[in-house]
């Protein structure tokens, strides 16, 4: 097989975003298809955002493994968790907080 493109790492380095927050956000992903009759389960959601968030890290450990640059694709907080690997119920509640309503909130204090 031959080398990866960098252009191929990140439009997957992308949909694995996509996919993780879609699953954050409960929208129809691939795992919906998968596992149907998972839907009524109350575990689904976690499951379904485990396994996008499990993607996620695969596709950021390939992009450092060939040297790809792969943080400019988060905010600096998303990619601080993503460089943790956990995914806490911190992840889930505070994936979407910008960094722009943090230094406006500063401003506004000082």
């Amino acid at each position: 097989m031959g080398n990866l493109s960098a252009d191929f790492m990140s439009e997957k380095l992308l949909d694995a975003k996509v996919h993780f927050e879609r699953a954050l956000d409960c929208k129809h992903t691939e795992f919906d298809d998968l596992y149907p009759y998972m839907i009524e389960h109350p575990q689904f959601f976690w499951y379904k955002r485990y396994v996008a968030w499990s993607e996620l890290l695969t596709i950021v450990k390939l992009s450092e493994e060939i040297e790809l640059e792969w943080r400019s694709a988060f905010t600096e907080r998303q990619a601080e968790y993503i460089a943790k690997r956990v995914m806490s119920s911190k992840v889930l509640d505070e994936w979407y907080e910008t960094e722009t309503n943090e230094s406006e909130s500063k401003k506004h204090v000082g």
